[in-house]
């Protein structure tokens, strides 16, 4: 990467690192030491009237559990939560809205932007640049915080973006998902789930194919 690089990480032992939060409307629940399968979206890639659909068929599930006096269980609100993430997914794969990412010299941005830190502030064990958002498996290495990580990665590539597009105005959406990966054997699959995400969203018809992928970079001969 040239002239300028992602902003530092800070080391900030807090809940940031270990404990349960909320940033805008999705939970977010850390550990220190623990590995993340992570998504972060471009700011129209979801029709807001789908969005808000989701959102309400969420809410209606959980005002009949308030109103039946049987409020859900953790696990059942962790369920709820799986399935609106799923929606989600569904609407992402479909590329709503103007796929910056698409363009080659947007996803070259954010793929040497991803890579950029690996095996200095986090191990990056898959990633994948999609047409309108990008998901990444990581762990992020003593004393970094997630939240720091991404941001480093959307303010850097948003400014970048912008001025190569020629536009203002927000780039990515402001919320990311993140979810704590449990075991080894719950890494391994969303690593298989990012890897394949181009494949399943029928853009080509092999992981590797995916030009901005860690699917692809690994055929890739090490550099001289």
């Amino acid at each position: 990467m040239s002239e300028s690089k992602p902003s530092s990480l800070p080391v900030s032992p807090n809940r940031l690192l270990s404990g349960f939060h909320f940033r805008g409307q999705l939970p977010h629940l850390k550990r220190e030491g623990a590995s993340y399968f992570i998504t972060f979206r471009l700011a129209d890639s979801l029709p807001a009237g789908e969005v808000a659909r989701l959102k309400r068929e969420r809410w209606v599930i959980l005002e009949q559990a308030r109103t039946a006096r049987r409020p859900l269980t953790w696990h059942e609100e962790q369920q709820l939560l799986t399935w609106y993430c799923d929606k989600v997914e569904e609407l992402l794969d479909a590329s709503h809205g103007a796929c910056w990412l698409n363009h080659p010299e947007i996803a070259r941005l954010t793929a040497a932007t991803l890579t950029f830190f690996a095996g200095q502030r986090y191990d990056l064990h898959a990633w994948v640049v999609m047409p309108n958002h990008v998901h990444a498996v990581l762990w992020p290495y003593s004393g970094r915080t997630l939240s720091a990580i991404l941001h480093s990665w959307k303010s850097y590539t948003s400014k970048r973006a912008n001025g190569l597009l020629h536009r203002r105005g927000s780039f990515w959406q402001r919320e990311s998902f993140d979810h704590w990966i449990r075991d080894d054997a719950e890494r391994t699959r969303l690593v298989h789930y990012v890897e394949n995400n181009p494949v399943k969203a029928r853009l080509c018809a092999r992981p590797e194919d995916w030009l901005w992928s860690s699917a692809h970079a690994r055929t890739q001969p090490p550099p001289s």
